[in-house]
């Protein structure tokens, strides 16, 4: 039996208002980076006023963070990713510090460190090391002075009891690409951090991660796309970016009961108060 074709609305269709952020992208990864400038079209129509662009490591950094020089709209988030750790430099650690300190000297882009944590789902990476190179860009985040994004997966004990004994207690810290249920969100929002949330609550089977929503503070939500990952449904299936953030902020508002423009508003409102965006 052929499989019913989607609709694919357009996302420009739910007349948003240009005030929205998708809180984590990955505009610079080799899905989206070669169509980078119709994606940020689409994002500004969709309304989409903001988007949180991540760096993995130096050279993707220094690399591709001159594309957006012109674009003060895209705010960065610069760290290493878990699973990335058995490729990086043995001076990686030092290269990020010097980019960091260039960065506060000069342009200050950098809003936040991230996306960092613990990655138990892929094996290749040993916990010991992640945990290692967790601890000292938890430390770098304090040296600096920056918020920090967190990836959390299949790891959310060692998650919380790192962040814990760092003391990162009621510290600026947004747990990215939330997925778990109400007891989860509660124990995050118990320590004052923020919570991101991507296009999979749309996903039929995630009925956890809709109930959780449900009780998220409004004051610490915020919507992303982990794009080119997670495309929220009615395009899932398709390479996600940030114009589909609406979606994901529909649904939202679904669960909230509330208007989707108010919550498009109020999220991008958080999102420009924890990453201090003028």
């Amino acid at each position: 039996m052929a499989h019913k074709k989607k609709n694919l609305i357009d996302p420009k269709s739910l007349g948003l208002p240009l005030c929205g952020c998708d809180s984590h992208a990955h505009i610079v990864s080799e899905k989206l980076w070669e169509q980078r400038d119709m994606i940020l079209e689409r994002a500004k129509e969709a309304g989409v006023a903001y988007i949180g662009e991540i760096f993995l490591g130096h050279i993707q950094y220094r690399t591709k963070k001159d594309y957006f020089a012109d674009k003060p709209h895209v705010f960065f988030i610069y760290g290493l990713h878990p699973t990335d750790l058995l490729e990086i430099a043995d001076n990686e650690l030092d290269l990020l510090r010097e980019d960091f300190e260039k960065d506060q000297k000069e342009e200050k882009r950098i809003k936040a460190v991230g996306e960092i944590g613990l990655d138990y789902y892929w094996k290749e990476v040993p916990q010991d090391l992640q945990k290692k190179y967790f601890r000292k860009l938890l430390q770098m985040a304090k040296e600096f002075h920056l918020p920090v994004v967190i990836h959390s997966r299949d790891a959310f004990e060692d998650t919380v009891e790192i962040l814990l004994e760092e003391d990162f207690h009621n510290y600026p810290l947004l747990w990215h690409c939330f997925d778990r249920d109400e007891k989860s969100a509660k124990i995050i929002l118990s320590h004052g951090w923020h919570i991101s949330v991507p296009g999979s609550v749309t996903f039929k089977p995630n009925e956890y991660l809709r109930e959780a929503v449900k009780i998220i503070d409004i004051d610490k939500l915020m919507v992303e796309t982990d794009s080119p990952y997670l495309t929220a449904e009615p395009w899932r299936g398709q390479t996600n970016e940030p114009a589909l953030t609406v979606f994901t902020a529909k649904c939202i508002a679904e669960q909230k009961n509330m208007d989707v423009a108010e919550l498009w508003k109020k999220c991008g409102e958080n999102a420009l108060k924890f990453f201090h965006i003028d």
